[in-house]
């Protein structure tokens, strides 16, 4: 039931239906740097890390035990990572299943050694503390 809750969440945050606003190139570059120290936090198989400087709203909804266990059960099998080019990046004030806030959604073409076209979605967002960090992560 966790695992589906956890899969849930994940989704959630990498739907990106809602509103869109302009956001700034300083907010995206920001979000940007977030996304990508988060992603070689996973990356190099550091889950109880990238959950640790995930966003508040992240860790209050996954326990960091449930986030390793979900996160390892995804990335483990893929292998490591080949190449990663972001697809397209967007600035979002609303996303479902989400409380109101920035968000920017990236879409990244990733290829792992097992997996050589995969999907990333990462959303980092603006956090209480005025920091960008990872929200929702989704690999298709």
């Amino acid at each position: 039931m966790r695992t589906k809750a956890i899969a849930l969440l994940l989704v959630l945050f990498a739907l990106c239906p809602g509103s869109f606003a302009q956001g700034s190139p300083e907010k995206e570059k920001a979000a940007r740097d977030a996304a990508q120290k988060w992603l070689s936090l996973v990356d190099s198989g550091k889950y109880a890390e990238s959950w640790e400087s995930a966003a508040s709203l992240f860790r209050g909804a996954v326990p960091k035990e449930s986030w390793n266990g979900a996160i390892k059960g995804v990335r483990a099998p893929l292998g490591a990572v080949s190449s990663r080019a972001e697809a397209s990046c967007t600035y979002a004030t609303t996303l479902p299943g989400a409380p109101d806030g920035e968000y920017v959604v990236f879409i990244f073409k990733t290829a792992f050694a097992n997996k050589k076209n995969a999907t990333e979605t990462v959303t980092p967002m603006l956090d209480n503390d005025g920091k960008w960090r990872v929200s929702g992560y989704y690999v298709k």
